[in-house]
């Protein structure tokens, strides 16, 4: 739950910031002349009002975008960034070692992001995220359980 609600919070915050600069933007614009009462709205007829305002708007479109990959990065649980990316797989030897991937990390234990390195169309198909119990040991005894060796 934590995840979601920093992820509105940036998203908040981000669309706050992204309003008052388009407020700037038209409190700074001179405003169009009259034309027998009627005031023509400026977007769409001023050149340069409109060119300002597709520059926000890609600006916008920008910062949701790095939004949303900072999130991706994140730990599901305490929200700190994922590390220590590992390659693993091989195209060209894809029936022994499996699809080529990466996996990230959280440092204290909360879990492992797996994401393909190649999907196709959709972006977060190929992104599975393995929560871990709150026992690290129990997950780093457990090979030598398996394989019969005393502790």
């Amino acid at each position: 739950m934590r995840y979601w609600a920093y992820f509105a919070g940036k998203i908040a915050v981000a669309a706050g910031c992204l309003y008052g600069v388009l407020a700037l933007l038209n409190w700074a614009w001179p405003p169009e002349p009259m034309f027998f009462s009627y005031r023509p709205p400026r977007f769409g007829w001023d050149l340069g009002y409109t060119f300002a305002v597709m520059l926000w708007f890609l600006a916008c479109v920008a910062v949701l975008y790095g939004i949303v990959l900072d999130q991706r990065y994140r730990c599901r649980v305490c929200l700190r960034r994922l590390r220590m990316p590992i390659m693993t797989g091989s195209w060209s030897r894809m029936l022994l070692f499996g699809r080529p991937r990466t996996e990230y990390i959280c440092l204290y234990g909360h879990g492992t992001l797996k994401e393909d390195e190649f999907v196709g169309d959709a972006e977060w198909a190929g992104v599975e995220w393995t929560p871990h119990s709150d026992d690290i040991w129990d997950e780093l005894c457990a090979a030598s359980k398996e394989s019969g060796d005393p502790l």
